[in-house]
């Protein structure tokens, strides 16, 4: 499997430290809202990456945080009146409930910073014993970047560019603009720990060097998260936790493109924030997933309401397709292998080995998507009752299996009957033609009996209006 790594700025064969295990660290939300559509993008789409390393038959230790100690938590628990503590378990439960919605399963471990205080300590202290962090009199620690030779590596960021850039906050108590803080001073209302340096909580960028070094080690695989993290978040992360521990840090970096809505970036300046679980309601948690497997994951999504239903139709059209093969299979009276139809479960394998390709190219889920809409499209067109169980079996099973993979549900995992859902997209997508004809867009009306198609479904025009049946072949 080939992983672009964004520190090397190419694809390479990942190699893990250990031979059949793969340790990974997932930067996860900071816990101050629900979380929204940009916020899914990754646990979705490296719980894909797990995913298909177990496949590949990777022992895995996943690993991702929450961050519940935070300027935005303080602000909001103190605006409700509880403490930040209580505010912040609260999300991070409402996290767990859509991620799991979303088809990701929970981390291996999922530390929260609030209880990882004393590590952070230690290596802050570590890093001041080093001289590479310093504190200064009202207590706050900070970091010196000048002491770290190749600081900007991973962002290609050098630090003259840095010193001038808008970005860098002045403050007099560091010794060089780019420092950044390690441990924060305790201010009135604030939660706060004790350290050798006075009451304070730690800054956001220690919390993940000191996590993924307790649960993982000095030296792990691959450490993800969005590209908004690239600069200064995972920057400072390499930085603080290769001259604390004194070895390489992360070995593959993968970053996912972020999420726009509406051709505009997303911020709730602009009124376009999409929370997951109004989206779920709205449509589904499975919906979700697709959409945002859909697209190569270091490629920017533009996301509307529209799009999202598109992808609705269109896993749609793969869960019609499974529910057909299980619907045939069980009608099937043939116990063996029919003439020729050693050809059909080699076309499954052909299937399973290009699905392999998509996703061993860095993750392509895009194209394995696709792969799975030429599987079903050829069962649609070449497979039904009339062949044996085994052939079914078996090419569903081919199927069902790169579904899974994907964390994809599918009708076939159910009942055979295609469920309500699904003929209410029907009717949703008849009804679209209907409209279509009596504008007279008449290539809109035959797209949409195309996809019907597809989809495994009959349409008969009548006076009183259009009849549809799942086609039996």
């Amino acid at each position: 499997m080939k992983i672009y790594n964004t520190m090397t700025r190419k694809k390479e064969e990942f190699v893990p430290l250990r031979e059949g295990r793969a340790g990974i660290y997932v930067c996860g939300p900071t816990v101050y809202s629900f979380i929204h559509i940009g916020n899914a993008r990754p646990p979705v789409v490296f719980d894909a990456l797990r995913r298909y390393l177990k496949y590949k038959g990777y022992e895995t230790t996943y690993v991702q945080n929450f961050t519940d100690v935070n300027d935005k938590i303080i602000v909001r628990a103190n605006d409700e009146g509880i403490s930040p503590a209580d505010y912040a378990r609260r999300f991070i439960g409402e996290a767990l409930e859509d991620m799991r919605g979303l088809g990701a399963a929970d981390a291996d471990f999922m530390p929260k910073v609030s209880e990882e205080i004393g590590e952070i300590v230690n290596m802050i202290a570590a890093l001041i014993e080093k001289d590479y962090a310093y504190a200064a009199e009202n207590g706050d620690v900070f970091y010196d970047v000048t002491k770290k030779a190749d600081y900007g590596k991973l962002s290609r960021k050098n630090l003259e560019e840095l010193e001038a850039g808008a970005r860098i906050e002045v403050d007099e108590r560091k010794r060089s603009p780019t420092d950044f803080a390690l441990w924060k001073s305790a201010k009135p209302g604030e939660p706060f720990w004790p350290s050798p340096w006075g009451n304070g909580r730690p800054g956001w960028h220690i919390e993940c060097s000191a996590m993924s070094k307790k649960y993982l080690s000095d030296t792990f695989d691959i450490h993800a998260g969005g590209d908004d993290l690239i600069f200064p978040h995972h920057e400072n992360e390499i930085a603080q936790s290769e001259a604390a521990n004194g070895a390489p840090f992360a070995r593959y970096w993968m970053h996912n493109a972020l999420v726009n809505t509406e051709n505009r970036k997303m911020s709730k300046s602009e009124g376009n924030v999409y929370n997951v679980r109004q989206l779920a309601k709205d449509y589904s948690y499975d919906a979700i997933r697709f959409f945002l497997l859909n697209a190569h994951y270091r490629s920017p999504i533009n996301f509307s309401p529209e799009l999202l239903r598109s992808a609705q139709s269109a896993l749609g059209r793969i869960q019609t397709g499974a529910a057909l093969l299980a619907e045939a299979l069980a009608e099937s009276r043939a116990a063996g292998l029919l003439p020729g139809e050693e050809a059909v479960l080699a076309k499954a394998d052909e299937f399973l080995k290009s699905f392999e390709d998509c996703m061993d190219d860095d993750l392509n889920t895009a194209d394995a998507i696709a792969v799975i809409f030429d599987a079903v499209k050829y069962a649609n067109v070449n497979l039904s009752a009339k062949n044996s169980k085994p052939c079914l079996d078996g090419f569903l099973g081919t199927i069902l299996l790169m579904c899974d993979i994907l964390g994809l549900k599918t009708a076939g995992q159910e009942p055979a009957s295609p469920d309500k859902d699904l003929g209410a997209e029907i009717e949703r997508l008849i009804a679209a033609r209907q409209e279509a004809r009596q504008a007279r867009n008449f290539a809109e009306a035959d797209r949409i009996r195309d996809e019907l198609s597809e989809m495994g479904v009959a349409i008969e025009d009548k006076p009183e209006g259009a009849r549809w049946t799942i086609r039996k072949k």
